[in-house]
């Protein structure tokens, strides 16, 4: 069967005309600006942003070698999944499927529209369990949300996997590659064409050192993108946002050796840890950061915290008992966090 997004999309939504901007209303150049009610003296940000982002959408797609039609920006990732559970989900009706444990979001999304959330369990370790999640799936489940490289666990997901739920799934999977580029895959992009279903979500705010920004991306079909874009605010990202990461794009040798950078000290860091009694595993890492289990996890938190260093204490999470989550740091940074745990 043809997946059709508007089969899935809230009704009420197709009657939906989007809010159009006084930029939306005409296309070409003009020197004299009277449409849109800003203030005419120049503060270099006196003009509304555009809504459409069409200098940053045509850098993205070029790199990333997909169509700016393909495209959406959204103020960090999270704006992406909100707009994802509000244009497909209806309220009290429909549920989201989101194995655990995985990054927040998409649960607190979920609950601020009222959606429900199924929450199937990964594995021991850490990837998917299709039994368990097709268990959770019935006639109202229209999304399921994927982290690969996941968070907490910093696992890539088995591709195989991904695959046979996005061809058997008859909603949306949504596969979230925050941290793709410290992984040894280039993820999902090139299989968007083929996967009709299927919505990547990527961020500035890891490899691309730009979290301040708050600016993500995703990358759908066109009717998938056509239905976000009828609900997204209309000027959702500024002037400045725009710029700075148009900037960041004509530099992305830089981004690629601060990958590399951060890969090697990925490395160095792991073979550090699982030298250190008080560690007793250290989960293997596609991205930024390394979940690692301690002896006494709540206790070696605050020891590292009493001395200015912060890690993550993600012992509440399940499967994560007695877990830290370690973000990789500059040089000076690891190896100050290693010998504060030996000093221990």
């Amino acid at each position: 069967m043809k997946f059709v997004p508007e089969n899935i999309v809230r009704k009420s939504l197709l009657k939906v005309k989007p809010y159009s901007t006084a930029r939306d209303e005409f296309k070409g150049n003009a020197s004299i600006f009277l449409d849109a009610n800003e203030n005419p003296y120049n503060t270099d940000f006196n003009r509304y942003p555009d809504p459409r982002q069409s200098k940053l959408k045509e850098a993205i797609a070029q790199l990333k070698n997909v169509r700016p039609q393909q495209i959406i920006i959204g103020n960090g990732s999270d704006e992406i999944i909100d707009l994802l559970i509000r244009a497909f989900c209806e309220p009290a009706v429909d549920n989201i499927i989101v194995p655990q444990p995985t990054y927040g979001m998409y649960t607190v999304c979920a609950a601020i529209n009222n959606v429900a959330i199924r929450q199937p369990q990964l594995n021991a370790d850490f990837d998917l369990d299709l039994s368990s999640i097709e268990k959770s799936i019935d006639v109202n489940s229209k999304i399921i949300f994927l982290c690969s490289p996941n968070n907490p666990s910093g696992n890539l997901l088995e591709e195989e996997k991904v695959n046979a739920l996005v061809n058997s799934f008859p909603g949306l999977v949504v596969v979230d590659e925050a941290y793709i580029d410290f992984a040894n895959t280039s993820g999902f992009l090139s299989k968007l064409d083929n996967l009709p279903n299927l919505i990547i979500l990527q961020t500035f705010s890891k490899a691309w050192g730009l979290a301040g920004l708050r600016l993500g991306v995703g990358y759908a079909s066109e009717a998938i993108i056509d239905i976000l874009n009828k609900i997204k605010p209309p000027y959702n990202i500024n002037t400045l946002s725009q710029q700075y990461a148009l900037a960041a794009l004509e530099k992305n040798y830089q981004k690629e050796e601060t990958v590399n950078s951060l890969i090697q000290e990925r490395t160095e860091m792991e073979k550090q840890l699982q030298e250190l009694n008080i560690v007793q595993r250290v989960f293997p890492s596609q991205a930024n950061f390394l979940l690692v289990r301690m002896d006494d996890a709540k206790a070696r938190y605050n020891y590292l915290l009493s001395h200015g260093i912060i890690v993550r204490d993600r012992s509440s999470v399940v499967l994560c008992d007695n877990c830290l989550r370690i973000t990789v740091g500059t040089p000076t940074e690891n190896k100050a966090l290693i010998q504060a745990l030996k000093n221990i």
